[in-house]
């Protein structure tokens, strides 16, 4: 059986292969310190094992709580941020058929999401939309007092209660949340919800493996056993005691540290498949969060290729040189389309009649890395098989296990988050939360 794999061939004209080499003692060491639990932020570690952990009963139970879901709503809004929604997003759409939505016959309901923003015309929408539609809520916080995510339950829960009866609306609420404390728990205990625990040891940008992207992802139709057995793949492979080259985690991050310490300090994920857009903005939240303190870390960007060609490929081509492409790629497509022929020729494109597109989308990643490589950009290839929920889960869980690696490689806790705070405090201040008084005289004063 195929699996992912990691390809540093078009770095090395760059950064050496024996100084990436050099690395190993470094990312070798980090990985031990993972699984040792010797490192910054090692309570918050219980992403590590979380594959090969997950009982079939626990399966069981989120499986069986979104069919109940499923037989109830045409429309499920996830209402959570940052990783309490975008590791089910990515994917969802991932695996989804892109038009499904405009569909009639669906399966499946409609998955939307709410609480990623704090847009007046994005809820007002949302709103009018659920208004003559059967729907259900899946609200994720640990706490039950995030911002955005509590200012949409909220009108969530409004409609609802004018829409529907109290036992009604017990059935149509799922809450994942802390287990014993906060004000979500309060509720859902006071209120009857069914309700999944966020485990303390799990961060919310490594919690796409429990039922902050489980039940999300199963509601949509999707196999979680098979999400997981990937996943439970990938973290044998990327345990200690591997060798270096065996561990594709331990070379991904091996790599991009040596070229963040050649001056490379940008990293642009980049695909050819347009199903994994939030696959890109989930991975930006994980190594942007992660890494991003002490004034260190590699900036996370993305490109969706070939659309951002005809925009971003400009810069990329010949614009400052501290960037590096990390590709993923998908080996084999799950449909089959080929470009007919024309008797006129117009467009001139009859030298690709017969082709599949994937034919010509394969060629244009090649002919973009040997391009950007020429122009001294460094590229890094990863490559699954093909895009299904098994080797999502590989792809998965990769991340999640070379980014704990590369943050301890890097010096910092890749586990905390210290910096998002500030804007917050500044928030409550302007809106006059109490207890945050004097703050809020002190930003009127430099507003001034």
């Amino acid at each position: 059986m195929e699996h992912l794999k990691i390809d540093i061939s078009k770095v090395t004209g760059f950064v050496s292969e024996d100084t990436i080499r050099g690395y190993e003692d470094k990312v070798t060491q980090s990985n031990e310190a993972l699984h040792n639990k010797t490192g910054k932020g090692s309570d918050f570690l219980g992403w590590l094992d979380l594959p090969s952990s997950i009982t079939s009963e626990h399966l069981a139970e989120i499986k069986d709580t979104a069919e109940k879901i499923r037989s109830l709503a045409d429309y499920v809004v996830v209402t959570g941020i940052g990783g309490s929604y975008l590791g089910a997003k990515a994917v969802i759409d991932a695996l989804s058929n892109s038009f499904d939505y405009l569909q009639n016959n669906r399966k499946n309901p409609v998955i939307l999401y709410a609480g990623q923003n704090i847009g007046e015309d994005y809820s007002y929408e949302l709103l009018e939309l659920l208004k003559d539609k059967s729907f259900a809520v899946v609200v994720i916080s640990k706490s039950g007092t995030t911002t955005e995510p509590a200012i949409a339950f909220r009108l969530l829960k409004q409609l609802m209660e004018q829409k529907y009866s109290q036992d009604e609306i017990k059935e149509r609420i799922v809450a994942i949340t802390d287990a014993k404390k906060g004000a979500l728990r309060t509720l859902a205990d006071r209120e009857g919800y069914k309700t999944f625990v966020i485990p303390d040891n799990v961060g919310g940008r490594y919690s796409v493996l429990t039922p902050v992207g489980l039940l999300p992802i199963s509601i949509a139709g999707f196999d979680i056993e098979k999400l997981v057995e990937g996943a439970r793949f990938m973290e044998e492979e990327t345990k200690p005691g591997k060798s270096f080259y065996e561990n594709p985690a331990a070379v991904y991050a091996a790599t991009r540290n040596a070229l963040y310490n050649d001056g490379k300090a940008i990293e642009i994920l980049v695909n050819y498949q347009p199903k994994l857009h939030y696959l890109s903005e989930w991975w930006k939240q994980l190594y942007g969060e992660s890494e991003g303190k002490e004034n260190k870390g590699i900036f996370p960007a993305s490109v969706d290729f070939t659309t951002d060609l005809h925009s971003m490929g400009q810069w990329i081509q010949e614009g400052v040189r501290n960037i590096f492409e990390t590709v993923v790629s998908i080996a084999t497509p799950n449909s089959e389309v080929k470009i007919p022929e024309d008797p006129d020729n117009l467009d001139s494109l009859n030298y690709l009649a017969g082709k599949r597109v994937d034919e010509v989308n394969k060629m244009a990643e090649l002919g973009t890395l040997v391009a950007h490589v020429d122009g001294g950009v460094p590229n890094i290839k990863l490559e699954i098989p093909s895009l299904n929920e098994y080797y999502l889960g590989e792809l998965l869980y990769f991340f999640e296990k070379a980014c704990g690696i590369s943050g301890y490689t890097l010096g910092i806790n890749p586990f905390d988050q210290p910096g998002v705070e500030a804007y917050k405090k500044n928030m409550f201040a302007l809106l006059g939360k109490p207890g945050f008084e004097e703050e809020t005289k002190k930003i009127r004063e430099r507003l001034k």
